[in-house]
């Protein structure tokens, strides 16, 4: 791997880091100085699939002052920060994690919508450097549109363990765009990339690959009937025959007047394939970024996990696998938040308690007075602290690192069939998890089911699981007093009304569950800093 990335990972010297309204200094893996932009308000957006690491790498640029922004016609939002380098007024848009831009779900309208409307001045398109392949797609979709582009090429130290050796130079020089090698959960290549990126600024790029002799030909005669806009005639030609609808998408790249037109013209040229041009162009496309892929990979290793995938899927061996998770959790949630219940309640008596009790005492004397103080200012704040606090926190900390393995996409290919028989699919698998942290972000993540059908029955399901809030009096309460078991038969009969509610609406409402859909992605080791 090209860069500092490629190396064993030693600390680099002491360069700029980005922080929302401020440069600050801390480490960095890249060398070098952050180079700015004279005048005006520069923009540059996020891109990437789904679990790239693309919030790490905002997190790391941006830092705080967060807001969110919700585009009209779709749920999923759209992040986005602003930041004062040197005096610069910089704004950074990170698009939710999709596929590809030609689409109708609401992650591709979203992403679309957003790169159309703004046009940003860069776009720091952010990739898997363990699954280029697939990554790459995207890439290409947005130099066929003319976007100025950088790639971070993310997740670097984990292609390393894995034996993938990517020539980052090489890649560079293919699609005519900086690559930076980044390992974004330490801040590594990120100064490298915002000064890529700023490079960029006031860039039209033009693409340098291309398909097929038809595909190029077709996109020439469709291009040659459109007229004047900010992107490029070959790259809104290639996007109609993905998506005849661009031209009435509140941003449109097609005019209504050109689009008669350019479709009479594609009907026409589509009647010499077999199949939608809109497939043609995507398994060219995934061609193309395969092809990239191999040309750059230096030497493809073995790719770990794959057994162990297929142990986690199977229902022979991933359900105890799954239910040896679910009592690990469990227990270390009993026991981790027990003991750290009694450090607090320690504490409390050691340090607070008598603080408390000594002026009330000396004021009040021994009487009701004192004793109802005492209750609610010592007693009361501990049973609050002991109770809440414990079970939560350590909630909270055993999901951040099962997510973090990616063993959460596992269980969801495993739950597949019995999230079936409620109406649902294996992508409800996750909501619900998260139902156990929080609702309120269970239900937002509700988005990732196709039909309001799911969608319905998921919320139902979500609004019945014990959140963290429960787990805590559950756990403080219910298994202190009545012991581990009393606690596991209060889940077990939860699980039991959710499982019967959802058989229920499934009976009730029309429709079905549409089949299971998604990427499997590979596990890692969970990291500090994430968790």
């Amino acid at each position: 791997m090209n860069g500092c990335c490629g190396g064993p990972r030693r600390a680099g010297r002491i360069g700029p880091r980005w922080r929302a309204g401020r440069l600050w200094r801390g480490r960095d893996c890249h060398r070098g100085r952050m180079r700015g932009v004279e005048t005006g308000n520069v923009q540059i957006v996020l891109a990437g699939n789904p679990n790239v690491g693309k919030s790490t790498v905002f997190n790391s640029l941006t830092g705080s002052q967060v807001l969110t922004a919700n585009y009209p016609g779709t749920s999923v939002e759209v992040t986005m920060a602003t930041i004062q380098p040197d005096g610069h007024r910089l704004t950074v848009l990170d698009l939710p994690g999709t596929y590809a831009l030609a689409g109708r779900t609401e992650d591709q309208q979203a992403a679309r919508r957003a790169l159309l409307d703004e046009r940003p001045d860069a776009v720091i398109a952010v990739l898997d450097a363990t699954n280029l392949a697939r990554n790459l797609y995207l890439v290409l979709q947005l130099l066929d549109l003319g976007f100025p582009v950088v790639i971070a090429l993310n997740f670097s130290d984990e292609a390393e363990r894995r034996g993938i050796h990517i020539d980052a130079v090489r890649l560079g020089e293919l699609l005519g765009v900086p690559v930076v090698p980044t390992i974004a959960t330490q801040r590594c290549g990120i100064t490298e990339l915002m000064s890529q990126a700023l490079r960029l600024v006031n860039r039209r790029h033009e693409a340098r690959h291309r398909y097929s002799r038809q595909i190029e030909d077709l996109a020439g005669q469709v291009a040659a009937m459109l007229g004047d806009s900010p992107f490029p005639r070959r790259g809104r030609a290639l996007m109609l025959f993905e998506d005849p609808d661009a031209g009435e998408s509140p941003v449109a790249l097609i005019q209504p007047s050109e689009r008669h037109a350019a479709l009479a013209l594609v009907a026409r040229a589509a009647l010499r394939f077999s199949e939608p041009l809109g497939v043609v162009v995507a398994r060219e496309r995934h061609a193309l970024a395969d092809r990239l892929a191999r040309e750059v990979t230096l030497e493809a290793g073995q790719v770990h996990g794959r057994r162990l995938w297929h142990w986690a899927t199977r229902p022979a061996t991933g359900v105890p696998a799954l239910l040896s998770v679910l009592a690990g959790v469990f227990a270390l949630l009993f026991w981790g938040g027990s003991r750290l219940s009694g450090l607090i309640e320690a504490g409390w008596e050691r340090v607070v308690s008598p603080a408390v009790s000594a002026p009330l005492l000396w004021l009040f004397g021994e009487g009701v007075i004192t004793r109802t103080l005492l209750w609610a200012a010592d007693a009361g704040l501990l049973a609050v602290l002991t109770v809440g606090i414990p079970y939560v926190l350590t909630f909270y900390l055993l999901l951040s690192i099962v997510e973090d393995t990616g063993y959460l996409n596992a269980a969801a290919v495993l739950a597949d069939r019995v999230l079936g028989r409620m109406g649902l699919n294996g992508r409800a698998a996750i909501p619900l998890v998260a139902g156990a942290g929080c609702s309120v972000p269970a239900i937002r993540g509700l988005r990732v089911l196709r039909t309001e059908r799911e969608r319905l029955i998921g919320g139902t399901l979500v609004s019945l699981v014990p959140c963290s809030a429960r787990t805590a009096v559950i756990m403080g309460t219910v298994a202190y007093l009545g012991g581990w078991r009393a606690a596991v038969l209060l889940y077990a009969a939860v699980g039991v009304i959710i499982a019967a509610v959802g058989w229920g609406l499934n009976r009730l409402l029309p429709g079905r569950s549409p089949d299971l859909l998604m990427e499997i992605f590979p596990f890692r080791r969970p990291h500090v800093r994430t968790v």
